[in-house]
């Protein structure tokens, strides 16, 4: 993670030089300090969160191909992403406006679920899914409204997930929030591994596992949905990670948790230096993480059905 870090900040169109960055060069502290330096941070910091993020569903939902996907984060942040580029002017406007999708959406799944008394995961599993079809309507309707070649076009590059418009003037108040959101879910490490128990054993050791759940799961997808805002949709990193981390570690404590944090963020770190060197213009950076993803879903499955 640390090599990726310090790898990312020298790849790029613009090639940049250590001796030059030392003796003040304007230009080369420009790109260093706007661009690349905030492009590397929200790479690190977007991938650990979506790495702990990844191993809070898997964990509470009790589901190993649990994602944010589950309740509607994804879906939601497309659909207001496509709403601020319609409606709206500048990227920190779309930012807000995916965000604020995102939110909207999770906040939607979370108050039918609710409406259950019973507290049962798939009460949460069935509310996402009817989000996801609503948002996902909605963002049809959008693209259909969009000019074909503009604004239709920036909705499905946005939705293919990239660094690029990533800079150091939008990005202050999203990493202080996914910063926050992540010492919460650290906090709460312990409550967390509790609700992988059966209800009634969580209940036995005196776990309000309804509400508790609920609140983990908002801070988990708050943390998700802010780092998207800034990104777009980012596939299989916080899928990934966990799996990685457990099959590294042999177990589902905090340590663990910290380790799917690390590989989120060396997959992101490595996909977005992929994108923006391989090929003479920038690729998505949702690409290079299924390349990596679907084989190792794929190799997941394949093991399951030898175990059975």
């Amino acid at each position: 993670m640390i090599a990726l870090t310090v790898f990312g900040l020298f790849v790029g169109k613009y090639p940049l030089m250590l001796e030059k960055l030392l003796a003040g060069d304007e230009m080369q502290l420009r790109v260093f300090l706007t661009l690349r330096l905030s492009r590397v941070l929200v790479g690190l910091v977007g991938g650990f969160a979506l790495g702990v993020s990844g191993f809070v569903y898997q964990t509470v939902f009790r589901n190993p191909l649990a994602s944010p996907d589950i309740i509607g984060v994804s879906s939601g942040a497309s659909a207001g992403a496509a709403a601020g580029i319609l409606f709206l002017s500048g990227a920190a406007a779309v930012t807000a406006s995916a965000f604020a999708g995102a939110v909207a959406a999770v906040l939607m799944a979370l108050a039918l679920a609710s409406l259950d008394r019973s507290g049962r995961n798939s009460s949460i599993v069935l509310s996402g899914i009817a989000v996801h079809s609503l948002a996902q309507t909605a963002l049809m309707c959008l693209k259909l409204t969009a000019d074909p070649e503009r604004e239709l076009a920036s909705i499905e590059y946005w939705i293919m997930g990239s660094l690029n418009g990533v800079s150091s003037y939008a990005i202050g108040g999203n990493l202080a929030l996914c910063i926050a959101c992540l010492a919460a879910l650290f906090l709460l490490h312990r409550q967390i591994i509790l609700l992988s128990a059966e209800e009634g054993e969580a209940r036995t050791l005196g776990v309000s596992v309804g509400r508790l759940r609920l609140t983990v799961l908002l801070i988990a997808t708050l943390t998700v949905a802010d780092v998207v805002s800034l990104t777009g949709l980012i596939s299989f990193a916080g899928l990934l990670a966990p799996h990685g981390a457990r099959l590294l570690t042999k177990d589902n404590r905090i340590g663990t948790m910290a380790l799917s944090g690390i590989l989120g963020a060396v997959i992101l770190l490595a996909a977005d230096i992929l994108a923006r060197s391989v090929a003479g213009t920038e690729l998505p950076v949702s690409i290079f993480t299924s390349l990596i993803g679907a084989p190792f879903l794929i190799s997941l499955i394949m093991k399951g059905r030898r175990r059975a």
